[in-house]
Parts: structure tokens; C-alpha cells; sequence
């Protein structure tokens, strides 16, 4: 799997290297500012980016602002975001072009490497791996746009879990149900977001991406 990696420390850089290679991927350039990711991204067109948002030469957005630029120009391009920050805005547009893989972690929560790992595959593949603080981020802007306001307390706890990645047998631990009593909210949530009719992970991501854009 081809990687493209955008983090401007140095030993971080090269200790993501390391450890992607440490797990068959094919680190294909590995850069250090905005300008540099954003032509990386497009000339190599990788089965994924992992980028940090803020990168030189201003030290703001610029990592992310490429990201979502090379996202115009290379549609779906899988994108993980690993950052120590949470940028609300471009994070929100980001996620608002309902494509899917897309992810969104942050360095000081990530403290297993195979969960990591497993993140940029779930991302390359087209789904989704949202850090809960980002969730958390997102929902304290308040908005409650239709048809997201139908759903129930409990579909929303569900929908924010499939948001991080979870299956239905990892959400229906952590909300102590079966796995069938997932599925029938999970059912739900398909119904009142009047999703299409496709394949189950497709529709998953679909659902995720609407309640992300409208928290």
C-alpha cells in the first residue's frame, strides 16, 4: 500500500516511516511543508496520506488546507489527518464532500500502534477512523441540522461509535447490548437518514459523514 506522509518534525517523520514500513507499506515521498504535500499528493496519487495540519510555512493549516486541495483535484483521495490539534472548520469541510476515507486522529490519543495501523487501512479502504475528542469537538458547535435531529438519543451514541471505526460486535460491548439490538439501531439510522440502497459499509460511511457534517 502506497503511503504518502506530510509531518514536519523530523524524528516523528522518521519514526512513522519506520513503523510504516515496519508494516508493509510503501512509503513513496515523505515531505515537510504545505506546498510540498499538496504537489506530492497529486503527482503520486497514494492508496493513502497521513498528514499533520500544521506544517511549514506558516505553522497554521497548511497540511490540511493541501490535504482538502488535493481532495478537489484527486477525488476520494483517502486522507488521514494525525494531528496534536483539532481545526474545526477545515476539518468540517474535509469530511462535508460525503466521499469517505477520511480519518482523524490525535498523536497524544493514539497510544496502540496496530489500532493506528488498522486506522490507515479502514481509511484507505474508503471508511472512516474518527478520534472521539474530535467527535466530542465537533458536537460542541451545537448545530442540530434535520433529518440528524430524528435521531434518538441512543442511534446517536451508535452513529458517534461507527464515526471512531467500531464494528457492531465492539459498539454492542461498549454499550453492554447484542449485537442484533445494534444492528436494528443501526437499521434505524439508515431509515431516517434515507440513505440508498448498497452495499453495508458504504451506507455505514454515508451515515457517518452526514452526522459528522451536521454536528
Amino acid at each position: 500500500m502506497r503511503v504518502v506522509l506530510g509531518e514536519d518534525l523530523v524524528l516523528l517523520r522518521d519514526g512513522l516511516i519506520r513503523l510504516l514500513q515496519a508494516y508493509d507499506f510503501d512509503v513513496v515521498e515523505a515531505v515537510d511543508s504545505g506546498p510540498a504535500l499538496l504537489k506530492a499528493l497529486v503527482d503520486h496519487r497514494p492508496d493513502v496520506a497521513v498528514v499533520d495540519v500544521r506544517l511549514p510555512p506558516t505553522f497554521t493549516d497548511e497540511g490540511l488546507r493541501a490535504a482538502i486541495e488535493a481532495r478537489k483535484r484527486v477525488p476520494g483521495l483517502p486522507i488521514l489527518v494525525l494531528s496534536q490539534y483539532v481545526e474545526q472548520l477545515y476539518a468540517r469541510e474535509l469530511l462535508s464532500d460525503r466521499g469517505g476515507a477520511v480519518g482523524y486522529l490525535l498523536k497524544d490519543r493514539v497510544s496502540d500502534v496496530r489500532q493506528f495501523v488498522d486506522a490507515i487501512r479502514r481509511v484507505a479502504a474508503g471508511g472512516t477512523a474518527m478520534d472521539p475528542e474530535v467527535i466530542t469537538q465537533l458536537l460542541a458547535r451545537g448545530a442540530r441540522d434535520q433529518p440528524l435531529a430524528t435521531l434518538t438519543p441512543r442511534e446517536r451514541e451508535v452513529l458517534s461509535l461507527m464515526a471512531e471505526g467500531r464494528s457492531n460486535g465492539a459498539i454492542a460491548g461498549r454499550l453492554f447490548v447484542t449485537e442484533k439490538a445494534v444492528g436494528k439501531h443501526i437499521a434505524n439510522i439508515f431509515g431516517k437518514l434515507d440513505l440508498p440502497l448498497s452495499g453495508d459499509d458504504n451506507r455505514r460511511v454515508l451515515a457517518v459523514l452526514a452526522y459528522l457534517d451536521g454536528v
